[in-house]
């Protein structure tokens, strides 16, 4: 196995670069309505982007079929399934305010699930050191019974369920969408065998992620949520990653990682009042990748979720692509708008309350400040 040494920051460690696969299908283009937000440009932008830079030779190009449904019920409900078919046979029609059903849309949603199955079960069977799933419709938000937030079917919690049942023991979901991932919280809240961390804004949509969401049952401190006010930038967000999400890795020793990466939090997205940039994503990414080559063979799945300002998000996925293979970035971005003192303070003690709790209620190990 080749393997190439990897530096953020201070921290020094063993990054494997050897096959980083893509599922990608211009059918996830065809998903969608033109004016809205979550349209097929958001995919044809990182595309394209990724063709450019010449990234995009670099990857490992997957075949895959659609989910089956019985796949997809291993999280969703079989009534739901059929009422989106049903809807997506018949034209389409809305879910809620936000998230509308078209023509393509089961087609789609099927195969998005049916992509991150196959890559997730490559990454296992060792054919690929890593994966990412340029996919779309996005999935975070998706209940068993309900789509919502632009989501149809949860991609990264198939995914992870898929993993569970190719032989791995357990499985950490990390996802630094802008939003939080309602929907991925609410399938395992209950489970001892997946890990699910989130940092987000808030308050903001869909209204969930609070500290206190710890998980019940078997998945009691399974389920960890840092939520922060907007404006939260790189140095918040590596610093969670830090001194939460990687001691809460190290702690739950996953046998493959998942990573729902929603570029939303980027400081040029519309819809998102973040502050990050495509440097912090990468710099997020390189942490992960480190430990994952620690802690389970590298075994790491990415998926795409949100992220709306075309440049960001095609520079955003650039970066998170180098990281995977162990490359420096390319191409600087543009550093975030300077942040109110106070604003930042209030940032800063958000953060640091949500720390002290979550290193207390885990038994975490310090890490970096």
């Amino acid at each position: 196995m080749v393997t190439k040494e990897v530096t953020t920051g201070t921290v020094l460690c063993w990054g494997y670069i050897r096959v980083v696969g893509c599922i990608y299908s211009p059918l996830f283009q065809e998903h969608g309505e033109p004016g809205h937000p979550e349209n097929g440009q958001r995919l044809a932008a990182v595309v394209s982007h990724l063709r450019e830079s010449g990234l995009w030779d670099e990857l490992t190009h997957l075949e895959f079929g659609p989910a089956s449904v019985e796949e997809v019920a291993w999280v969703h409900d079989y009534d739901y399934i059929e009422h989106l078919k049903y809807l997506s046979v018949h034209g389409g029609g809305a879910l809620d305010p936000d998230t509308h059903a078209t023509e393509k849309t089961y087609e789609a949603a099927m195969l998005a699930a049916g992509g991150c199955i196959a890559a997730t079960e490559a990454v296992i069977r060792g054919e690929l050191q890593s994966a990412l799933c340029l996919v779309r419709p996005p999935g975070h938000h998706a209940l068993a019974n309900q789509g919502m937030g632009f989501c149809f079917f949860n991609n990264v919690a198939i995914a992870a369920e898929a993993a569970l049942r190719a032989g791995m023991g357990r499985a950490a979901i990390l996802d630094f969408d802008g939003h939080h991932g309602n929907g991925t919280q609410d399938c395992f809240y209950h489970r001892g065998d997946v890990l699910y961390f989130s940092i987000h804004q808030s308050p903001f949509y869909p209204g969930t992620g609070t500290v206190d969401e710890i998980g019940v049952d078997d998945g009691l401190g399974k389920t960890i949520n840092v939520p922060l006010p907007q404006g939260a930038s790189d140095e918040h967000y590596l610093r969670a990653w830090r001194e939460v999400t990687i001691p809460a890795l190290h702690s739950f020793q996953p046998d493959i990682v998942l990573v729902s990466a929603g570029y939303d939090a980027h400081w040029r997205d519309p819809l998102v009042q973040m502050q990050l940039t495509a440097d912090g994503f990468y710099a997020l990414m390189q942490e992960t990748v480190c430990a994952v080559a620690e802690l389970c063979g590298g075994r790491l799945v990415v998926v795409l979720e949100g992220g709306y300002d075309l440049g960001a998000l095609a520079l955003s996925a650039e970066d998170t692509v180098l990281a995977m293979l162990g490359e420096e970035i390319r191409q600087p971005d543009d550093s975030s708008p300077p942040l109110h003192p106070e604003q930042n303070e209030r940032i800063n003690r958000f953060l640091e309350h949500a720390i002290e709790l979550h290193r207390a209620r885990l038994q975490l190990d310090g890490g970096e400040t």
